[in-house]
């Protein structure tokens, strides 16, 4: 952590939709506050040189030439947990630190994930559909419980996604690239240091991994191949760490039965793209990125980042 010691109150600009929380008690704190949700990216790189600290979430990419115009940027705030929209080693040699709110989003993204399952599991998407259009058919779904989740990622959330599906009495294996043995112990998961000695028990699995140059497109044709036959795919956690191509042929051959996408590669997905089409796939439900979109999530990501900025500059 850096403290900054300034003669008077740093000027923040806080560019996406935030709890008033932190706008509040930014403002309260003698900080001078300029609150402009939904600016465009040229609108930004236009005013962000007259800022010292610059609050985000993930609608716009900070990098090079928004680092050019930030002159006396000193701190980047990304409320939430994903670092992939800004350039960590172009912010590291300019000196500006970055920091984010990792624990915010754990419970809020983990009960996305375990209603998407149920969803999937009981084709609720489709039922619901059906019933307000009149037509009264009871499909058969199946159970949760007895079947094995996979989840590639047993960090923050996809630990609790563990405590989660283990309390409906689901089996839960896990692969990470970290020996996590103690932790997946405590958790009663089975730990998989082989993603692909994994995919074949999957019954539900589950991606919870940041987008790096090691996870883009981690999950493409040979990933997909090995998964079980019928098997449910859930993705909260970025969509660049799928192959959305490859994915719509395992859809297609029933290799995915149902695939539950919080997140996209391109939000909202171009139209055309080959993204488009698993929105509109029946077989897929779509919902535009809101794991982290509750007032509980939102409330606690304000409280860590205000309290993260006073440590700097209080």
């Amino acid at each position: 952590m850096v403290s900054f010691v300034v003669e008077k109150k740093a000027r923040i600009l806080i560019v996406d939709a935030v709890s008033k929380t932190l706008v509040e008690g930014l403002i309260e704190k003698g900080f001078d506050v300029t609150y402009r949700p939904g600016i465009e990216y040229r609108d930004l790189v236009n005013i962000v040189g007259h800022y010292d600290i610059l609050i985000v979430r993930s609608r716009h990419r900070i990098g090079g030439e928004m680092f050019e115009k930030a002159g006396r940027l000193r701190l980047i705030v990304r409320v939430g947990i994903g670092l992939d929209n800004i350039d960590l080693d172009e912010a590291s040699k300019r000196g500006i630190e970055v920091i984010n709110t990792p624990e915010a989003p754990i419970i809020s993204t983990a009960e996305l994930t375990l209603g998407l399952m149920i969803m999937c599991a009981r084709n609720l998407y489709d039922v619901v559909d059906k019933v307000k259009k009149g037509l009264w058919e009871r499909p058969m779904g199946s159970e949760l419980y007895g079947k094995t989740l996979c989840i590639v990622g047993l960090g923050r959330i996809g630990s609790r996604v563990a405590q989660l599906a283990k309390a409906l009495g689901m089996v839960v294996v896990a692969n990470d690239i970290l020996d996590l043995s103690d932790k997946a112990s405590k958790l009663g998961v089975t730990l998989y240091r082989d993603l692909y000695s994994m995919l074949p028990l999957c019954d539900y699995i589950s991606l919870h991994v940041p987008l790096n140059n090691t996870t883009r497109r981690m999950f493409s044709r040979k990933e997909f191949s090995m998964l079980k036959n019928g098997c449910v795919f859930i993705n909260t956690s970025r969509g660049g760490v799928i192959d959305p191509e490859a994915l719509l042929e395992a859809l297609e051959s029933g290799r995915v039965s149902c695939a539950a996408l919080d997140v996209f590669d391109r939000e909202p997905p171009e139209r055309g793209s080959v993204e488009e089409i698993l929105v509109k796939h029946p077989k897929v439900i779509p919902t535009p990125h809101i794991g982290f979109q509750t007032h509980e999530a939102q409330e606690r990501g304000a409280l860590i980042a205000l309290n993260e900025i006073l440590k700097r500059f209080g």
